[in-house]
């Protein structure tokens, strides 16, 4: 009895799979985005590439971000033109393809050797699609799909928004839009673990949030640690944690006195009172945390110091004003101190006022490169002279750390 040799079953292309799941996303207007990291050319500055869709002139193209240390670099090309340079950029330049749609998920990893593994996710819910017009898409970062939101009760058990929470929602989702654009221009290597604190994490929303996006968009390993006063808040999100299998994510009972890691990534504190935000931003400078993110609340310390010069006072007369000018100065002088200790910092609306009327955020951003703050300091002495302020608890300790001399 012969036995007729079988031919060896060829490898599959993953290469050609993945660029055909890109063509397809593209021809039924599904794509979102697509991140290209690991990368292994030249360049020694560049991070990652990510590309998205685009509106120029009237015609669809693709986005491409360059996103460097310190800098990025945007090309648009036509879509088939754009494609081809994606195809050509694997695996030569980049180990690790993710690409986003309106359905499903798919991820192209080289191994050293060029090993190609392709990974694709089943097809979920119907993302939110994203607008072409140029500079303005608003995607969602996260999916109403996910457990954790049927847990916390944002959503139904049949995935849906309930109404009530669609407030709670839009809060979530653009905390970790700004997050993800901190993250792209921040230090962070994604192949490493990120470690996040959440001071004030109350019954856990954004703190589930960041670590799902992390850790199941991202594809990163996240260490992030809730923290709040309330025990019963930190019981019942320890077990949903566990519940929902969110390893590495914990809640501990305290504040950002008692509970201070010694090293962090990403520092976020949102709505924390008076001067709890200058610990909290004290705490994120000294543990040498690349993302600051913070929500002020109360400005009890410097208002009771402001003196206004005479020619405000009919202004000021009015306590909504007075009030006013004393959270301007009290953040002002915040972000100058972040300027001061080498991060790039932007004061902003966090979430429109019709969500919540605590909708301020301070975004400071670590810098590649070390600032001169000598001038720096001369502003933030001249603003305190001009109102007469004394003290500020954030100067008062980072001064006792010695973070205010003439190069940070």
């Amino acid at each position: 009895m012969s036995v007729t040799a079988q031919p060896a079953r060829p490898a599959p292309d993953h290469h050609a799979q993945f660029i055909e799941l890109l063509g397809e996303s593209l021809a039924h207007n599904a794509f979102i985005k697509l991140v290209l990291a690991k990368y292994v050319g030249d360049e020694a500055e560049l991070q990652r590439l990510i590309i998205k869709p685009v509106t120029v002139k009237e015609q669809a193209c693709l986005s491409f971000v360059y996103r460097y240390k310190t800098r990025d670099i945007t090309k648009n090309l036509p879509l088939a033109e754009g494609v081809a340079a994606i195809a050509a950029l694997l695996p030569t330049s980049f180990k690790n393809a993710h690409l986003l749609a309106l359905t499903d998920e798919a991820q192209l990893e080289y191994s050293k050797k060029n090993k190609s593994s392709l990974f694709k996710s089943k097809p979920q819910q119907l993302r939110e699609a994203p607008s072409a017009e140029h500079n303005r898409e608003k995607n969602r970062f996260l999916d109403l799909s996910r457990p954790f939101l049927a847990d916390l009760g944002v959503t139904d058990a049949k995935q849906a928004l309930i109404p009530s929470m669609s407030r709670k929602w839009k809060q979530i989702n653009k905390f970790i839009e700004v997050f993800s654009h901190a993250l792209t221009s921040s230090p962070l290597k994604l192949d490493q673990p990120v470690r996040v604190a959440d001071f004030g994490s109350g019954k856990g929303y954004l703190t589930f949030a960041i670590h799902d996006y992390l850790r199941n968009t991202l594809n990163a390993e996240a260490q992030v640690t809730g923290v709040e006063l309330r025990e019963d808040m930190v019981t019942l999100c320890n077990s949903a944690a566990a519940r929902l299998e969110h390893p590495g994510l914990v809640f501990k009972c305290g504040d950002v006195r008692s509970v201070a890691p010694s090293e962090l990534d990403v520092m976020i504190a949102l709505h924390a009172c008076d001067i709890a935000t200058d610990y909290a931003i004290h705490t994120g400078i000294r543990s040498g945390a690349s993302i600051i993110m913070c929500s002020p609340c109360c400005h009890k310390q410097i208002r009771l110091q402001i003196q206004s010069p005479a020619l405000l006072k009919p202004m000021l007369q009015y306590g909504l004003h007075l009030g006013q000018q004393a959270e301007m100065v009290t953040d002002s002088l915040r972000a100058l101190f972040l300027e001061a200790c080498g991060y790039e910092t932007k004061v902003f609306e966090f979430i429109s006022l019709e969500h919540t009327n605590k909708n301020k955020m301070i975004l400071a951003v670590k810098r590649a490169e070390p600032v001169d703050n000598a001038s720096l300091l001369e502003k933030i002495q001249a603003l305190k002279a001009y109102y007469h302020i004394t003290e500020h608890c954030l100067e008062t300790l980072l001064r006792a750390d010695g973070y205010l001399g003439t190069r940070r």
